[in-house]
C-alpha cells in the first residue's frame, strides 16, 4: 500500500516540476509599460488589412477583427523605430508567429513578443512581408507618455453591410452631432463610380427617381472626390434647350447654378484610397441637411429604403466641369439595387476582405516600337509596394507604372534619372543589385552603364524573347524598390521567331528559331480544334509527334510520342527533353511552343526518342493533324484526328523556307549515282587495272589506270557540287559528309603524289629509300581512299533513311552490299590467279636464271619506262623457255 502511494505521487511530482520549469523558463511579463492598455486600429497599406490592436501587458498584445488577403509565407509582426524607408527595412521580427494563412476574415488572436524584446524598442508595429520587404499595415505607438496616436487612414467602421459580392457600405453614426460617416468600398476599376443614397419615402416604384444620392469616384490623377446628386430623370445630366434647367442624374449644384448659383453640396470628403484593386472613399453628410430641396432627411432610428449603383464615370470636358455617372447597366443586385436599412442598428455582415480580380492599381504604359520610354526620378506619391525610398522611378512622367511589352518587339529606354540611378531589367522584385542577396537573380538587360542625365541620356534597347518570363521588373541597380513590374505578353509569333512557313493545306503555320545546339519551335492552327499535333516524318506512321491541347481545367498540355502504326495502341509516349513548353488556346485556336535539343542526350540508344535528331543542314519533313479531343490517359478511337496534312513539307531550317515533298530530290539522286559510279566502279577499276592488267601489251594497263582514276576524281568533285547546290551550302555536320571529305582529300593527294615521285632505279639497281617510301605511300593512300569512299557510300544511304525518310533505302543498301560482295569475290579470284602465276614463275627460277621480281618494281606511272621494262622481261622469259628445248 505504501509503495502504491509513492508511485501515485511520482507522476504528480513530475507534472508539477514540468509546469514549474515551463513557468520559470517563460518570459516574465510586467504591467509597468505605459503602453499597457493602448488600443488603435491598424492603418491599411496593402492586402486589405484591417484590425484592432490592444496591448495586454509588457510582452503580449491582442488583435481583433483582423482581415487580410493572403501574402507570402514570410509575413510576420515587425518592429521598427519609425515609418521611414531605412528604419522600416532595417526593423526586426517581434514575434515568432507567422501570418501565412490563405486569408484572414474577422480573426482574433493574441501574440507574444519574443524574449528580450520590450515595448520601449518599438515605435512602429507593422505586419511585414519579408519576401517583398513590404508593409501590409501598421500601428504607430505613442511616445513620450502620449495617450493616443492620430490615425489619418480611416478603414475601420462601426457597421458594414454587403450590397453585392463586390460592393459594401460602411458607416459610423453620430446622432448628437447630426452626421453620418459613410464609407463606400468596391472591387471595381478606378474609372467606376460608387453611388449610395436614400430613396424618396413617398415612392413605391422607380425608386431612383427623386432620390438623394452621393456619388464617389477618383479623378484621372487618382484623387478621391464625392458629390451630392439628385435624380430627376433616368438619363444622363443635361440642360434643357428651352430654359437651360438641369434634368437627369445631376449634381445638386448644377440645379442651383443653373438658376442662382446657390451652393448645395452638403457632402464632405473625409478620406479615400485605392488598395489592391479596391476603392474606398469615406464622406460625411448631415442627417438633417439645410438643403430641403435636394437632400432627404435621414431618420436614424427608422427603417428607410436606400439605393445603390456601380458604373462607369464620365470625366469632365470643355463643355462641362463635373464628373457624370453613366447608366450602370448590368443585372440587379450586381450593378444596382435597393434595400431597407436602419442605420442605428448594429450591422456587420462583411466577412473578410474584398478580393479584386485585378489588384493592380498602377497606371499601365504599353511599349511601342520606336517610341522611347523616358526614365526619370520623382517624389513618392502612390508607390505600389510601400515602403519605398524618397524618390522612385518615373516613366513618361508616371510614377512607377506597370510596363507592358511584347516578346520579340524592341523596347527603347532613354535613361535620364541621374548618374546615381542605373536602370536594369531583373527577375528580382526589389532590385538594387539583388545578386548580392539573391543568387538566382536573372538580369535581362541594363546594368551600370545604363545611366544618364537629361543633357546626355543613355539609350537602352531591350528585346524580350519567348523565354522571358511573363513578369519581370525594372529597377535601379543601386537602390532597392524604385521601380515596378513589367508585364511580358506574347506578340505576334512572327515577332518572336526568326522563321516561319505554312505547312501543307495552309492550315498550320510552323515557326522556328535555331540556336547553336537547340531549336525553338511553335505551331499555330488557323481554325478551332481540340488539339494540334505536328510530326517529323513522311506520315503519321513512323514519326515523332508533338501534341498540344487544353485540359478540362483550362490548362495547356504538350506531350511527345512515337507512332509506329495507324491505331491508338501504336501511339507510344516518349520522354524528350523539352523546355519552355507552352500551349494555349485563343478563341479555340491552339498554339504550342517548345524548345528541344538538336541531338537528344540519351544514355539508352534503344529508346525511340534517341533517334529523333534534328539536323539543320537537312530538310526537316513536317506534317500536322488536328482533332476534337486529346488526353493524358488511355487513348481511343475518339482521339483520332479529324483533319490532317496530305503530304509532308520539307522545312529548310537554315535557309528559312520550305518545299513541298517530292520524294528523293532528283539532284541528290544524281549525287548518289555519281558517287557510286566513282567509288563503286571507276576508281576500283583503275586500281584493278594497275594490279592485274600488266600483261597487256604496251602501256594499255597504265592508260586504263590513269583514265579511270582521273575520271572518278572528276565525277566525285562534280557530285559534290551537285549536293552543295541542292542543300544551298556546305555543312560538315553528319558522318557521311565527314567521311566524304576525307575520301576526297585522300583521292586528291594521288595526282600530287604522282607528280612528286622519285626516279625509278635502273635495271639491276636497288630502289632508293625515297622511292620505296613513295611506293608504299602511293599504295596505302590509294587503298585508304577507296576504303573510306566505300564506307561513305553506305553512310550516305543511312543518311537518306534517317534524314529524308526514303522508304526504299533498305533495298538500295542491299543492292550496294551485293555489288561490293560481287566485287570482293572477283578480287579474290583475280588475286588467286595472280598468285598461281607467280608461283609457277618462282618454280622456274630454280633452273632458269631469270629475275621475276623485277615486275614488282615497274614504275606504274611512267608509260615509257613501263614499256621498256615489259619488253626486257618478255625477252628474258623467251630465253628461259627455249633453253630446255635446246637440250
Amino acid at each position: 500500500m505504501y509503495n502504491s502511494k509513492i508511485f501515485l505521487l511520482i507522476p504528480l511530482f513530475l507534472i508539477n516540476s514540468i509546469a514549474s520549469s515551463n513557468a520559470d523558463s517563460g518570459q516574465k511579463c510586467s504591467n509597468t509599460s505605459s503602453l499597457v492598455g493602448f488600443e488603435s486600429n491598424f492603418t491599411m497599406v496593402r492586402h486589405q488589412l484591417r484590425g484592432h490592436l490592444k496591448i495586454l501587458d509588457g510582452c503580449s498584445f491582442q488583435v481583433t477583427g483582423f482581415d487580410m488577403l493572403s501574402g507570402s509565407s514570410d509575413v510576420v509582426f515587425w518592429g521598427a523605430v519609425s515609418l521611414n524607408f531605412s528604419d522600416l527595412t532595417s526593423g526586426f521580427p517581434i514575434s515568432g508567429q507567422r501570418l501565412n494563412q490563405t486569408a484572414y476574415k474577422n480573426a482574433s488572436f493574441s501574440v507574444q513578443l519574443v524574449p528580450d524584446i520590450t515595448w520601449d524598442q518599438i515605435n512602429v508595429l507593422s505586419i511585414w512581408d519579408i519576401a517583398s520587404t513590404s508593409d501590409f499595415g501598421h500601428v504607430t505607438l505613442p511616445q513620450n507618455g502620449s495617450n493616443s496616436v492620430s490615425d489619418s487612414v480611416h478603414t475601420v467602421f462601426d457597421n458594414c453591410k454587403n450590397l453585392s459580392d463586390n460592393y459594401r457600405v460602411r458607416w459610423n453614426l453620430n446622432v448628437e452631432e447630426n452626421w453620418i460617416e459613410i464609407g463606400l468600398e468596391a472591387a471595381a476599376p478606378t474609372t467606376y463610380y460608387m453611388a449610395f443614397g436614400w430613396a424618396n419615402p413617398n415612392r413605391t416604384k422607380e425608386l431612383m427617381s427623386e432620390a438623394d444620392v452621393t456619388v464617389a469616384s477618383f479623378t484621372e490623377e487618382g484623387r478621391p472626390f464625392v458629390d451630392d446628386f439628385y435624380i430627376t430623370a433616368y438619363s444622363e445630366c443635361k440642360l434643357s434647350s428651352k430654359d437651360r434647367t438641369a434634368i437627369g442624374v445631376c449634381p445638386d449644384v448644377v440645379y442651383e447654378n443653373s438658376k442662382n448659383g446657390m451652393m448645395v453640396n452638403n457632402t464632405r470628403l473625409v478620406y479615400g484610397h485605392r488598395r489592391d484593386g479596391v476603392s474606398l472613399i469615406m464622406f460625411r453628410k448631415p442627417l438633417n441637411s439645410t438643403d430641403k430641396k435636394y437632400d432627404l432627411p435621414v431618420y436614424p432610428s427608422e427603417d428607410m429604403r436606400v439605393i445603390w449603383a456601380l458604373g462607369l464615370m464620365k470625366p469632365p470636358n470643355e463643355n462641362r466641369s463635373h464628373f457624370l455617372p453613366q447608366f450602370h447597366g448590368g443585372p440587379e443586385k450586381v450593378a444596382y439595387g435597393h434595400l431597407v436599412l436602419n442605420v442605428s442598428e448594429k450591422v456587420d455582415d462583411c466577412f473578410g476582405p474584398l478580393d479584386a480580380d485585378d489588384n493592380e492599381d498602377q497606371e499601365l504604359i504599353i511599349a511601342e516600337t520606336d517610341v522611347p520610354l523616358v526614365v526619370t526620378t520623382g517624389e513618392v506619391l502612390h508607390y505600389p509596394n510601400p515602403p519605398s525610398p524618397s524618390k522612385v522611378l518615373y516613366i513618361n512622367n508616371k510614377e512607377a507604372p506597370v510596363l507592358r511589352v511584347e516578346r520579340g518587339v524592341p523596347v527603347k529606354f532613354l535613361v535620364q534619372a541621374g548618374h546615381d540611378v542605373a536602370l536594369y531589367i531583373t527577375s528580382d522584385s526589389l532590385g538594387g543589385n539583388a545578386t548580392l542577396r539573391n543568387a538566382t537573380e536573372t538580369i535581362y538587360s541594363g546594368g551600370p552603364e545604363a545611366e544618364g542625365v537629361v543633357a546626355n541620356p543613355h539609350e537602352l534597347i531591350w528585346v524580350p524573347d519567348r523565354n522571358t518570363p511573363d513578369q519581370v521588373y525594372y529597377q535601379s541597380l543601386y537602390q532597392e524598390k524604385m521601380g515596378w513590374k513589367v508585364q511580358v505578353v506574347d506578340g505576334a509569333l512572327s515577332d518572336m521567331y526568326n522563321n516561319s512557313v505554312l505547312l501543307d493545306d495552309q492550315q498550320v503555320t510552323f515557326f522556328w528559331t535555331l540556336s547553336e545546339d537547340s531549336i525553338t519551335i511553335a505551331a499555330r492552327g488557323v481554325k478551332k480544334s481540340g488539339y494540334l499535333a505536328i510530326g517529323f516524318g513522311n506520315g503519321m506512321v513512323n514519326c515523332f509527334v508533338y501534341v498540344g491541347w487544353i485540359g478540362n481545367t483550362g490548362k495547356g498540355h504538350l506531350n511527345t510520342y512515337w507512332i509506329d502504326g495507324k491505331y491508338p495502341s501504336n501511339i507510344h509516349p516518349t520522354n524528350e527533353n523539352l523546355t519552355h513548353v507552352r500551349c494555349r488556346s485563343e478563341d479555340g485556336i491552339i498554339t504550342l511552343e517548345f524548345t528541344r535539343p538538336l541531338k537528344p542526350s540519351c544514355n539508352q540508344n534503344d529508346k525511340p526518342e534517341c533517334k529523333n535528331i534534328v539536323d539543320p543542314t537537312t530538310p526537316l519533313k513536317v506534317i500536322w493533324a488536328m482533332g476534337s479531343k486529346w488526353t493524358n490517359e488511355h487513348l481511343s478511337e475518339k482521339n483520332m484526328h479529324t483533319v490532317t496534312s496530305q503530304r509532308p513539307v520539307q522545312v529548310l531550317l537554315i535557309r528559312g523556307s520550305s518545299e513541298a515533298e517530292q520524294g528523293l530530290q532528283p539532284v541528290l539522286a544524281v549525287h548518289g549515282f555519281m558517287m557510286f559510279l566513282a567509288w563503286g566502279i571507276l576508281i576500283p577499276g583503275g586500281i584493278l587495272a594497275a594490279r592485274y592488267l600488266k600483261h597487256v601489251k604496251g602501256d594499255g594497263w597504265y592508260q586504263i589506270h590513269i583514265y579511270l582514276q582521273y575520271s572518278g576524281l572528276a565525277i566525285i568533285l562534280l557530285g559534290v557540287l551537285f549536293a552543295v547546290a541542292e542543300l544551298r551550302g556546305f555543312y560538315v555536320s553528319s558522318l557521311h559528309v565527314k567521311l566524304g571529305i576525307a575520301a576526297i582529300v585522300f583521292a586528291s593527294v594521288q595526282p600530287m603524289n604522282a607528280y612528286l615521285r622519285p626516279e625509278k632505279p635502273a635495271n639491276g639497281e636497288d630502289a632508293s629509300t625515297k622511292r620505296l617510301i613513295w611506293e608504299y605511300f602511293h599504295v596505302i593512300i590509294g587503298r585508304v581512299a577507296i576504303a573510306i569512299g566505300i564506307v561513305a557510300l553506305f553512310t550516305g544511304m543511312k543518311h537518306l533513311g534517317e534524314r529524308y525518310r526514303v522508304e526504299n533505302v533498305h533495298e538500295l543498301s542491299w543492292v550496294l552490299i551485293i555489288w561490293f560482295l560481287i566485287a570482293a569475290l572477283t578480287l579474290i579470284y583475280l588475286e588467286y590467279r595472280e598468285r598461281q602465276q607467280r608461283d609457277r614463275l618462282q618454280g622456274r627460277s630454280n633452273w632458269v636464271l631469270s629475275n621475276v621480281e623485277e615486275e614488282d618494281s615497274i614504275d606504274l606511272l611512267s608509260p615509257n619506262d613501263a614499256s621498256a621494262r615489259k619488253g626486257s622481261q618478255s625477252s628474258g622469259v623467251i630465253e628461259v623457255q627455249l633453253e630446255p628445248l635446246n637440250r
